[in-house]
């Protein structure tokens, strides 16, 4: 199901700015069993993206009545929120009164191979180096075509996701993900503040190591300390957390905190 501005459509209007410009954020979630997940979370986050753009967001009850409309139709599947600044006359300058447009849409839940979260995953690493722009940095922003370029970097169905790095060669993330590794003394998460996308899941992971006492260090690191590493951790709000079992010619055997990692999201569910 699709809704733009609340009416079932698949269509947008040639002159809308997300289309011309990406001028828009989104935010993607699970709905299951009816019910969409970390909710607040992600409603939240879109609130922030919308206000560092400069785009009204909708008001939340709106969006979860279109959500309610969705998980009435299809309870078990992946929501996706789009918020782009509307209609406008050709050229960069924004129009003074926006008027945005609303898209809340739902398609199929991924299925990944079970073996990626019995066994972990593997992942290439991408040529692509991400530009800085600390102004969009963290926010979920429609113009993802670095993102695009990374994932089409391989066709390897045995490829779960890609290793992204900015141009001074420092970890972001996935293309689709965010990024923790495992240390003797905790986790440590990328700086995301020149660069990168920051999920509702990398936050949930965060609060969650502090309330069970784990140190989790959000700074700067290059690929020598993710090898070093004892465990390396995908997460998003559709796949929960992956480990990574291969990384180029580094393999690492089934860590333990991951399980922990996996019934954390578990536990705080909105």
């Amino acid at each position: 199901m699709i809704l733009v501005n609340g009416a079932v459509s698949d269509t947008l209007g040639a002159a809308d700015r997300g289309l011309a410009y990406g001028d828009g954020v989104f935010r993607t979630l699970a709905i299951r069993g009816g019910r969409p997940q970390s909710w607040t979370r992600h409603y939240h986050k879109l609130a922030w993206d919308c206000d560092a753009v400069s785009i009204p967001c909708p008001a939340e009850e709106v969006l979860r009545d279109e959500l309610a409309r969705l998980a009435a139709h299809e309870p078990g599947c992946a929501a996706k929120i789009i918020v782009t600044r509307g209609a406008g006359q050709r050229g960069y300058a924004p129009p003074s009164e926006v008027q945005p447009t609303r898209i809340v849409m739902s398609s199929a839940l991924p299925r990944h191979p079970a073996e990626f979260v019995q066994s972990g995953v593997k992942v290439h690493l991408c040529s692509l180096r991400l530009g800085f722009q600390p102004a969009l940095a963290g926010v979920k922003h429609l113009n993802r075509l670095e993102n695009v370029l990374a994932r089409a970097e391989w066709s390897d169905p045995d490829i779960a996701e890609g290793l992204l790095f900015d141009g001074e060669g420092n970890v972001i993330g996935g293309t689709m993900s965010n990024l923790f590794i495992v240390e003797r003394d905790g986790l440590a998460t990328p700086d995301l503040s020149r660069c990168g996308v920051a999920g509702v899941t990398r936050d949930r992971v965060i609060e969650a190591a502090a309330s069970h006492r784990i140190t989790c260090r959000v700074e700067q690191f290059g690929l020598g300390r993710v090898l070093q590493a004892q465990e390396v951790l995908l997460v998003n709000s559709l796949i929960g957390a992956w480990q990574v079992r291969a990384l180029g010619d580094k393999a690492w055997a089934r860590g333990t905190l991951v399980a922990s990692v996996r019934q954390w999201l578990d536990e705080e569910i909105d």
